[in-house]
Order: structure tokens, then C-alpha cells, then sequence
């Protein structure tokens, strides 16, 4: 099994649009997915067109009795499932902190466990540097960082290379940074040229080679509950994606 976080505290930088066009990417590949939404508003859960749950990834964390197989759900998409959100995860982090302080960022890792071999796991996570977060930093093997390509989103990826690190030396050594996607790229724009320039000089080869374009099909195939590398096959966004999972693949 390998499990991936997706995360970034900043909003509005591509997320749950990668954790899903990834996921259905390397569906299509042939490989076993499961989506996990850790974030509130649940909406990897609403354009994943899964069936409506009974029991959500609230449960999951704050039930010691209810197992990951229990909430996963199938999705449209052979080899792709979710295990959904709601709301009241909101509420989770408070009953996080107020928990068992020792093992309440390792809720999410305790569960991992029941999933079988060679599935790879996706988790979108809130934008937030909270409990939800570490807990997903926590259970996973790689870390894979959407960074919109502006100035203000590279300004804060500090933050989360040091909460990254803060993880690695109290909970999970063996995290490593899978690589950071370039998203919303505007080719006909200087400034994201030079954000990409300028995180490229800065990671290396820890960026990845695909870059994600901006364009609307993406809000189109998000109304359609549908990835995009299935709603427009043919977009510049839905091959972005494909190619992303390939080196994904390749990384591993």
C-alpha cells in the first residue's frame, strides 16, 4: 500500500482537483485507488459522484470501532473509491485535541492498516496547518504539495515544509516530499513563469515535470461530478493529470 497526502494550507490551489483526477488517472492505469476526504466541506466527496454514506471519515477518526473498509464507497469509475466526508469533521479537531494527546495524530494511521495491499491511497486535506492535517501527514508515506503558480502560494509553502519536518521528527521519520505540482498555469502571463522559474531553481528535481494549466474545463467537469480526465479526455488539464500519474508511478 502507498499512501499520499495532499496538502497545502493554502485554499484555492488545486487540492481535491488533483487528489481526484490523479485518483481516476491512475484508475484508468489500471491501479486500485482509494480517495480519503479529511477535509469538512467535503467536496472531493460531492464531485466524486460516490453513493451517500451512512457513516463518513468523522467516524471514522473519532469512533475506535468503526474500520476504513466500513465507509469507503464506490464511485462511477472502475477501481476508484472514496471514503466521503461531512460537515461535522469540522467539529473533529477540537475532539482531536481534547483526545488521547499521544495517539490523536495517529488516528487516521491506525485505520490505514485494514486496506489491502497494492491499493494507493489519496488524501485531501483541509487548507489548514490543524489536527486533520497532521493526521493525514501522519498516516502517509508522501507528501504531494499543489502549488498554484503565484507569488503569494510559493510564499507559503514555508509554513508547510516546516510543519512537515515538525511530523518527521515526532511522528512519521520516514515522510518524504513525493514533489510539488505546478497548477493554474497561465503560459501567457510573466508572473507565473517566474513562479515556476523561481520554484524550480529552488526544489530541483523535487518539482514535478508536469505542470497543470488553468483552464474552465475544470469548473465544468466539477458541476458534472465528473474528472475532468473523464468529463473533457482530450483537455490539456485531463493529459496534465495523466501525465502527473505516470510520474507518480515513476517515482515510486
Amino acid at each position: 500500500m502507498r499512501v499520499i497526502a495532499v496538502a497545502n494550507q493554502k485554499g484555492g490551489v488545486g487540492k481535491t482537483a488533483t487528489v481526484l483526477n490523479l485518483g481516476a488517472a491512475l484508475a484508468e492505469m489500471g491501479e486500485r485507488v482509494v480517495l480519503i476526504d479529511l477535509d469538512p466541506q467535503a467536496n472531493l466527496t460531492a464531485i466524486s459522484a460516490a453513493d451517500e454514506a451512512e457513516l463518513t471519515t468523522h467516524d471514522l477518526l473519532l469512533s475506535a470501532d468503526v474500520d476504513l473498509r466500513e465507509i469507503v464507497q464506490p464511485t462511477p469509475i472502475a477501481n476508484l473509491l472514496v471514503a466521503p466526508s461531512e460537515y461535522a469533521l469540522a467539529a473533529a479537531e477540537a475532539q482531536l485535541a481534547d483526545a488521547d494527546a499521544d495517539r490523536a495524530q495517529f488516528r487516521l494511521k491506525d485505520k490505514l492498516g485494514t486496506l489491502a495491499e497494492g491499493i494507493i491511497v489519496l488524501i485531501d486535506t483541509p487548507p489548514s496547518l490543524g489536527f486533520l492535517t497532521i493526521n493525514a501527514l501522519t498516516g502517509a508515506d508522501e507528501v504531494l504539495i499543489p502549488v498554484q503558480c503565484a507569488y503569494l502560494a510559493m510564499k507559503g509553502l514555508q509554513q508547510l515544509l516546516r510543519t512537515i519536518e515538525g511530523v518527521r521528527q515526532h511522528a512519521n521519520s520516514e515522510l518524504d516530499i513525493l514533489g510539488l505540482l505546478l497548477t493554474m498555469y497561465d503560459a501567457r502571463t510573466a508572473h507565473a513563469e517566474e513562479v515556476k522559474r523561481r520554484l524550480q531553481e529552488h526544489f530541483g528535481d523535487r518539482v514535478f515535470g508536469t505542470i497543470v494549466p488553468r483552464t474552465v474545463a475544470f469548473d465544468y467537469a466539477t458541476v458534472a461530478a465528473t474528472p475532468l480526465v473523464h468529463f473533457r479526455p482530450d483537455s490539456p488539464g485531463a493529459e496534465a493529470y495523466r501525465a502527473l500519474a505516470r510520474e507518480v508511478i515513476d517515482r515510486a
